[in-house]
This record gives C-alpha cells, structure tokens and sequence, in this order.
C-alpha cells in the first residue's frame, strides 16, 4: 500500500521467550527523521477517535503495544508527491511496527478495543503546531468504522478540513517551512 511520502512503518523485531517478551521500539541506527524530545504513553478505550490532526513542525513516531490502532493519513503538502492521499492503516500489538509520521501529514487514530501506544515528538508541545479539524469531514476522505466514537473536547469541537488546511498554509508561509 502507497503511504504519504515520508511516512514510514517499520516492522519491529525483538525477543519471544517463554516468560517474556522484548520488543525493539527504537534504535539509533535506523537514521529516523525523529529526534525524541520527549516520549508519551497513552492509554484509550475502546471506541475513542483521536484527531483529526496535522502539525507544521513536529514529526510523530509511534508505536502500539496492546490493542488495536486504525491510523488515517492524509497528505496536505503541496509540493509533496503524494499530495492529497489518503490512507488508513491498521497497527497492533501482536504484529509490532512503528510510525513515522511528517509535518504536514494529517492523521487521527481510531481504537476498537482498549488499547496502549508509545508516541515521541521531535519538538516539545506547541499549541501553534497543533492545528486540527472534525474527524468525520468528507473532505478528508476517511472511512471510519465507527458513527459516534467517544472524542475529546477539542476534537469534538474542531473546524473543518478547509479551516485547518487554510491554518496550515497560512503556519507554513509565516515560518517559511517547505514540505
């Protein structure tokens, strides 16, 4: 399957013992375009829709470790070669594997069933770099699976598409960042 450009799923390895299980998460060596600053563990029920989300910044690099994750991704840069894809992706803890997600590439994440994932940012939280827009807007060309998922406050109240996108150029050509 086509990902946006930049973005990178990466099949984790480890080791499978009888007692226990050790999964690689990170290595230095995999030359990713992510740098942590800082690493998040989160926790969702199931039914919960997070996003939809897209920052100007920062890279994103997750990974679940218990559960399911849907992870929608649409490509909002203009000059990238997969402008305007859109995408989903199912991650899980029984078959690890890790993102990679880039500015500018929007993505919201849906869980099924109960479910727990690392996620690093390459830049320390910025409300400037957190633009967002309604979850069930046709113009992202997401086909969720669930009609009214448990969502936050500021997801359940975001603008539209059109808003966010018109916020991310508008951030884009202030900071004279290029995709």
């Amino acid at each position: 399957m086509q990902m946006p450009a930049g973005v990178v799923l990466r099949p984790l390895s480890g080791e499978h013992r009888q007692v226990f299980r050790t999964t690689e998460l990170y290595r230095e060596d995999w030359q990713l375009d992510v740098t942590p600053v800082q690493w998040n563990l989160v926790c969702s029920r199931a039914n919960t829709l997070r996003g939809v989300h897209v920052h100007p910044t920062h890279f994103d690099y997750l990974c679940v470790l218990q559960g399911e994750m849907l992870l929608a991704l649409r490509d909002m840069r203009p000059d990238s070669p997969t402008y305007r894809l859109a995408v989903h992706q199912l991650l899980s803890g029984e078959t690890p594997c890790s993102a990679t997600i880039p500015p500018g590439v929007a993505h919201g994440f849906y869980f099924a069933c109960e479910t727990r994932y690392v996620y690093a940012v390459s830049h320390y939280w910025n409300p400037a770099d957190e633009l967002g827009c309604r979850w069930d807007d046709p113009e992202l060309g997401f086909s969720w699976p669930a009609h009214d998922p448990s969502l936050s406050a500021r997801d359940a109240g975001a603008p539209s598409y059109a808003e966010m996108a018109l916020a991310l150029a508008a951030t884009l050509r202030h900071d004279g960042l290029h995709s």
